[in-house]
């Protein structure tokens, strides 16, 4: 496990990922900031974990919407996806909690 620092609407977070998982975490959290930045730029929505969730709502409507009509993924796909996706962040902010 490496350790990667990233910066999510100006909070840094110390995360931990596998090594070949770097790059992807890091994608990942910069979608995350440009998503959650612009809802609080907005003013419309108040409080980081009302942010959160709208983020994480609209990235969602976003990948299920990306599917194509000819082969896209089946709904236990997506959730097959979206337990991995849980699983690498569960990795990643479990040595999060440790610091406070």
């Amino acid at each position: 496990m490496i350790h990667v620092d990233v910066t999510i609407m100006g909070q840094p977070y110390k995360l931990a990922c596998k090594a070949d998982e770097e790059r992807a975490l890091r994608e990942a959290a910069n979608l995350l900031d440009k998503k959650m930045s612009a809802i609080r730029d907005a003013g419309k929505i108040k409080g980081n974990d009302r942010i959160a969730v709208m983020a994480a709502l609209g990235m969602a409507a976003e990948f299920l919407a990306s599917k194509t009509a000819n082969g896209g993924p089946s709904m236990l796909e997506v959730q097959e996806k979206l337990g991995a996706m849980h699983k690498v962040l569960d990795n990643a902010l479990t040595p999060q909690e440790n610091l406070f």
